[in-house]
């Protein structure tokens, strides 16, 4: 069982950085690859970003690739989403989720377990 807890979401303007955080619960962190996921009001959920159990392999959506950057640290449980350059159309709410020894799936089917996400808005 993993439990996820997303933070670091808030309000900024385009051009802007925010940094999100998601803490997982439980001793086996470094088995699960980790993605981030978003979901923009009347809008299906989109894949943005995932990271590899080992952390040698990483994905992201077109849309993302150059101003976002996953990464891990297993020691602190945590898996991370930089986020710059941010667009207001970079406005979701964003989710990660865990994958047991998955290889940076896009795929949400693929996911496990999943957090509450945490609410990015970028004004214009």
């Amino acid at each position: 069982q993993v439990q996820l807890v997303e933070s670091g979401g808030g309000l900024v303007q385009a051009g802007g950085s925010l940094r999100l955080s998601c803490a997982a619960s439980g001793r086996t962190f470094s088995e699960y690859a980790m993605g981030w996921f978003r979901q923009a009001p009347g809008k299906e959920r989109e894949f943005v970003a995932a990271i590899s159990w080992s952390g040698v392999r990483t994905a992201y959506a077109d849309s993302v690739k150059g101003r976002f950057t996953i990464s891990r640290d297993n020691a602190g449980n945590t898996v991370f989403l930089q986020m710059n350059s941010l667009k207001p159309e970079d406005t979701a709410v964003y989710h990660c989720a865990a994958d047991h020894f998955g290889g940076a799936d896009k795929w949400p089917e693929r996911y496990d377990y999943w957090g509450q996400g945490t609410q990015v808005t970028v004004s214009s």
